[in-house]
């Protein structure tokens, strides 16, 4: 790796650390209380403006829950672990369980007792779904239809249809999704012996 390679490598700190603020829905003050950075520190290293060093970054990897590596952007070391960063969207967690950009996705859900803390607003949009629930009661809202899904039940649905999923029971439920974007569905390909 050449000094151009650490210098881009740098230079793309700040906006991975803004992107980072705006995935946790944190202001720099809030960053700036938890890891004791000054807000104008804060602010220039997210504009490029001030150089990151250790004594920075370790602080802020703390405080947004991900690896150093991955904070920089470090190249691949040749561990062949997969360290997927998981998202949080309207209190509920998501976790990738695959790199692929293309083609199925799949995702680990978890939603915490109580959510949404409001009404189930249904989205549409192109694709095809297919969920596991692993543990808890999944409340799945599929255009008329209101259906509680419990561990070890799957559902499978065009996302075109209105949906929306909430916590149905005491527990945070915690259920896997495959997601084809542009419409692919699941083939199986060996069903059960008919007993």
């Amino acid at each position: 790796m050449d000094m151009d390679d650490y210098t881009a490598l740098l230079e793309a700190v700040g906006p991975r650390l803004r992107s980072l603020r705006a995935e946790h829905r944190t202001t720099l003050a809030q960053v700036s209380e938890a890891t004791g950075i000054s807000v104008s520190t804060l602010s220039r290293l997210e504009a490029g403006q001030r150089k990151p060093t250790l004594e920075l970054l370790l602080p802020l990897a703390k405080v947004y829950g991900v690896q150093l590596d991955e904070l920089v952007g470090a190249p691949l070391t040749g561990d062949p672990r997969v360290h997927m960063r998981p998202l949080y969207r309207y209190g509920a967690t998501i976790v990738p369980l695959a790199r692929n950009l293309g083609g199925l996705r799949a995702f680990k859900h978890i939603l915490p007792v109580g959510h949404p803390a409001g009404e189930c607003k249904q989205l549409t949009h192109e694709g095809h779904e297919w969920l596991y629930v692993l543990e808890g009661r999944l409340r799945l809202l599929l255009g008329e239809r209101d259906i509680v899904l419990t561990a070890g039940e799957v559902a499978e649905f065009n996302t075109r249809i209105p949906h929306a999923f909430a916590n149905a029971g005491r527990e945070p439920v915690e259920f896997l999704s495959l997601f084809g974007p542009q419409g692919e569905r699941l083939h199986v390909r060996a069903r059960p012996a008919q007993g």
